[in-house]
């Protein structure tokens, strides 16, 4: 599985972004999708994660009721809206996958994507 992340930019606070995940390869309908962000001088977060063929998102309380994680399989695209951004969001996004249990730790996760920097200024 390839994964590649685009999207980020530079918003100002209150604002909303969109990033987007291209994957590659094969993909099964149980594999869980995630997205992790890592700020500077941080450890890799969890910020949400579903099934790649639906159910349950599941999100870090950070960022509950102002993300949304979606997949589109019929382009191999998995989404994250992103509204209400706070400066705290300021950080690298990266996409990952695995083929097996939904995890909230970084290391969890066998595919990742090269992550896409957001930033959000106050």
């Amino acid at each position: 599985v390839q994964l590649q992340a685009s999207g980020g930019g530079l918003v100002q606070a209150g604002g909303s972004l969109r990033l987007s995940c291209a994957a590659s390869g094969r993909i099964s309908n149980w594999y869980v999708m995630a997205w992790f962000r890592q700020a500077p001088g941080k450890e890799r977060e969890f910020v949400a994660a579903r099934r790649w063929g639906g159910g349950t998102t599941y999100y870090a309380d950070s960022v509950k009721g102002r993300f949304t994680m979606s997949t589109e399989t019929a382009k191999n695209t998995v989404y994250l809206q992103m509204n209400s951004l706070k400066p705290e969001d300021t950080a690298v996004y990266y996409c990952a996958s695995n083929s097996g249990t939904l995890e909230y730790a970084a290391g969890g996760y066998h595919y990742w994507g090269q992550g896409t920097l957001v930033t959000v200024s106050s």
